[in-house]
């Protein structure tokens, strides 16, 4: 399957998923490849053969959402995004948690892979703001549809490599690497801030209410306009008054999503509000 033949394989099949193909343009390579490899596991001689493969073996629509999952997962990642979290998004609620007399923050990290983004919101609480804010707890939750990366999540063991972006005192406080130095792994003191649990983002939050969402390079960047719409819906359902959502740097809100105020465009933080939130259909906000 050549690269043509890899778009027009793509066009076809995302939107049957409620994928859109405008998010996988720059990762189609990837993606393919696993395709390929699926198509010779069949004994199927390209795209044309596993398109009739799935009209005839509607099951096989679960292996094909399976192997369109990306996973580009950093400690890190979008620095400045982590930096204004720990001056400012962690600091604020902290403050709107102790007016309304509680004593705990929870944070949701929606399509968490490995763990890098939980755990470097960990990180951040931990060497930004829990010194300051001593008498607040926090709790956060990392969600994935694929068992396998949340089991590697829970271990918390990294190559040395993937912890570039964070300081280097960081690293060498929060991280015991192993004799040969081939891993490294989170010091329970860290890593006790997070828990995993496999969700599927497109069914609806998980149970409970969070503080702080981050939703970032996944609904809003692969998912089709409707079930963008509807993570839209179950994020506001989830977060508590004033609670705060994160979303990719490159990415945005479908323009008609009721229910959010842009807190900051740069680093794509929203803060929760109740205009326009219900005008729903279902569980779909109307966009």
């Amino acid at each position: 399957m050549n690269d043509t033949e890899c778009v027009d394989f793509l066009r076809w099949l995302l939107p049957r998923l409620h994928f859109r193909w405008a998010g996988f343009r720059r990762v189609r390579g990837q993606v393919c490849k696993r395709f390929r490899r699926r198509f010779s596991e069949l004994g199927l001689t390209g795209a044309d053969a596993y398109r009739d493969y799935l009209r005839q073996h509607p099951d096989e629509m679960s292996v094909a959402d399976f192997l369109c999952r990306v996973t580009i997962s950093r400690f890190n990642r979008d620095r400045g995004v982590f930096a204004y979290l720990g001056d400012t998004v962690l600091t604020e609620l902290c403050a709107h948690a102790r007016a309304r007399g509680r004593s705990e923050l929870t944070a949701w990290s929606a399509g968490c892979a490995s763990g890098e983004e939980p755990y470097t919101l960990a990180l951040v609480w931990h060497f930004r703001v829990a010194r300051c804010r001593p008498a607040i707890g926090f709790r956060i939750l990392g969600t994935d549809i694929d068992e396998v990366v949340l089991e590697r999540a829970r271990q918390a063991r990294y190559a040395p490599g993937s912890l570039n972006d964070l300081p280097r005192c960081w690293v060498a406080s929060a991280f015991d690497v192993s004799p040969d130095g081939g891993h490294c792994r989170l010091k329970d003191e860290i890593s006790r801030y997070v828990r995993f649990h496999k969700h599927d983002l497109r069914e609806g939050p998980p149970s409970g209410k969070f503080d702080l969402v981050l939703c970032r390079n996944l609904a809003f960047t692969y998912f089709d306009q409707p079930l963008q719409c509807a993570v839209a819906a179950g994020v506001h359902r989830a977060l508590r008054e004033g609670g705060m959502l994160v979303i990719g740097q490159h990415e945005k809100l479908p323009e008609a999503v009721n229910g959010f105020t842009s807190l900051s465009d740069t680093h794509r933080v929203y803060r929760r509000d109740n205009s326009g939130a219900d005008k729903t259909h279902g569980s779909r906000p109307l966009c």
